[in-house]
Formats: C-alpha cells, structure tokens, sequence
C-alpha cells in the first residue's frame, strides 16, 4: 500500500507533482538580508518549500576542546564543533520572521528540530512539518515528540541501518495508533 502524505494540503507521493525542499541550512552567513534572499531564489528557483535547522551551539554540542570535537580536514581545522555550530545556526528570532517571508510568497517554511525546546518553538511558528535528520533518526525521544504533533514528518535515512528506519517509522506511528484506539 502506497502512503501519500499532505502539507498545506498538497498530496505528495506516486502520482502527484514533486515537491522540491529547499534547505536554507548555514548558508545564511548570519546575515538576515542573505536569509530573506535564499527564500526568494528559492521561490523564484521553483521550490515549494524552505527548509530551516532550528538549534543552538548549546543544544546540538558541547563546548568542547578535546580531539573528539575538533574538526579535522576542512576550513574549519583546529576548531571545534561548538565554534562551527556559533557559526552555522538560524538565529530563533528570525525564524518566525523568515517563515512570514515564505508564506507571502506562498512557500512552505518548516524545520528540522535537534531537540525538544525547537520542536515546542516550531509549534508556536505552526510550521506545517517537521524534518528528522538522518543523525537524529536514533533519537527516539525526539521522534516522539514529533510524532506527537500530528503534523507530517520527512525523515533523512543516509546515515541509518534498516532496523533503525523500521523503529524511527515504528516510533512514528505509534501515536496515530493510540489515537485510533481512543477513537473507538
């Protein structure tokens, strides 16, 4: 049986028109202005959606000097993942700002959460989804409470084993079974 999933009430799935994801991520530079223009290149680029990370150095890592949080290979080398994080979040006050921005101009604006403090703030925008990434794809708990919303989920898989996927996609839908049941 094939699923098809709704955002905005549009059906993506088999048989329906592809819907293109733009992913915002860091390359905002921390400039709000370079932020709001992504949006509209990605609106003018034929997306249908933008796609925000919403966490904080503090709630992604730890501000750590030690070999294991040191970046190796990369412009980065010698820093560590807190520097690079300081560097690379969405700041949240703007969220709500570039989310108003999609919207005028009839984009989609959701996020992927690394924690439960984003997912409650990514409630209060009424994003219309929400992202698992693939790294977080072992963070039940968090998928939890993403299920919880009830809203559409787009799960990353790239870094996952299949037993992984199945218990993400188990850990999803346990809510919409509990609910069933109560419906009864």
């Amino acid at each position: 049986m094939t699923r098809l999933i709704e955002i905005s009430g549009r059906h993506i799935g088999p048989g329906n028109p592809t819907y293109m994801v733009a992913e915002m991520s860091a390359n905002h530079n921390q400039d709000l202005d370079q932020a709001v223009q992504i949006i509209r290149a990605a609106k003018e680029a034929g997306a249908d959606a933008i796609k925000l990370q919403t966490y904080t150095p503090d709630t992604i890592t730890l501000n750590c000097h030690t070999e294991h949080f040191r970046i190796k290979g990369t412009m980065w080398e010698g820093r560590n993942l807190y520097e690079l994080y300081s560097k690379a979040y969405t700041p949240w006050e703007w969220q709500p700002k570039l989310k108003q921005v999609a919207d005028e101009l009839g984009l989609d604006c959701f996020s992927t959460p690394f924690d439960f403090t984003a997912v409650d703030f990514l409630e209060k925008m009424d994003v219309p989804a929400h992202k698992i990434a693939s790294f977080e794809l072992v963070d039940l708990p968090l998928i939890r409470r993403v299920a919880c919303t009830g809203k559409p989920v787009i799960i990353s898989t790239g870094m996952a084993s299949l037993a992984e996927i199945e218990e993400a996609v188990h850990c999803l839908n346990a809510p919409a079974r509990t609910l069933r049941r109560r419906r009864r």
